[in-house]
């Protein structure tokens, strides 16, 4: 079996360790054989002892531009990642890992989720846009997309305006991720406006893999015993019963109580 790693990248205080030790923690469980967990970061603090931390690599962008665009997940391409081979799977930690990952890692080339208006409906797009929250790649053979960006990293923010864009555009080919696989809970189990008042979110329905949340709200802020989460239009209340039994389960503490990875916060904004 060719190698397998789950990587994550964290910087800045939006995400603090205890997203990271859960999604590897439920990495580990929904997946057969060995894997390893790679947590490119700024900040190793607090991390589990067998998830590998190391560095963000060089892309030659200085920290400071690094708030808008997720432009440091570009590292993930360079010819040597910290010494890593085979396949990996990339996963941004507002995720939650709910399903087998072991055909995540099979394959080859690049294969990310396929998103556009069909998507965010729940249908298959007929023309997929790349999004980076979940992708697939084999370790180092997609450098052509951190040299580009190396070579103008100014030019390439001003043109693109986020990462993705950026990779779709240098990739050599890429295709979407079998329908249902991963799912966004904005999109397919957060209820109309009005109704989210009133019901909770869907479960994920059988065979999702992963549930990607993207912006407000953040996957923790659903298991807050106490939380009002959401942005305008969009309002609920806490906690999701599914959302808190997956952070009970891969290590935060119960309500209430102290230690484990982290309890459960109410949502709040704050720069990555």
């Amino acid at each position: 079996m060719a190698d397998r790693s789950l990587l994550c990248m964290k910087w800045g205080t939006l995400y603090g360790p205890d997203y990271v030790n859960v999604l590897a923690r439920a990495a580990r469980a929904h997946v057969t054989g060995p894997l390893r967990v790679v947590c490119l970061t700024d900040d190793a603090a607090g991390l589990d002892p067998d998830i590998e931390a190391h560095p963000i690599p060089d892309i030659g962008f200085a920290p400071g531009n690094w708030r808008g665009g997720g432009w440091p997940k570009l590292s993930v391409f360079a010819p040597d990642l910290r010494g890593l081979t085979g396949r990996a799977l990339f996963v941004d930690l507002d995720s939650m890992i709910v399903g087998p990952l072991d055909a995540m890692f099979e394959g080859d080339g690049l294969i990310a989720i396929g998103g556009g208006r069909d998507w965010r409906r729940g249908r298959t797009p007929a023309k997929p846009d790349l999004l980076t929250g979940v992708f697939a790649f084999d370790i180092g053979g997609e450098a052509q997309i951190v040299e580009a960006f190396r070579a103008d990293p100014e030019g390439a923010q001003a043109a693109f305006g986020y990462e993705q864009r950026f990779v779709e555009r240098h990739v050599r080919a890429w295709r979407p991720w079998p329908p249902g696989w991963v799912i966004s809970f904005k999109r397919h189990l957060r209820r109309p406006v009005g109704l989210d008042r009133i019901l909770p979110p869907r479960r994920p329905p059988a065979g999702t893999r992963i549930v990607a949340f993207h912006g407000e709200p953040r996957p923790k802020a659903l298991a807050a015993p106490d939380a009002r989460w959401g942005e305008f239009p969009h309002y609920g209340r806490g906690p999701v019963a599914w959302v808190r039994d997956y952070f009970e389960a891969y290590g935060s503490p119960a309500p209430g109580q102290a230690g484990g990875s982290g309890g459960y916060p109410k949502a709040a904004k704050s720069g990555a």
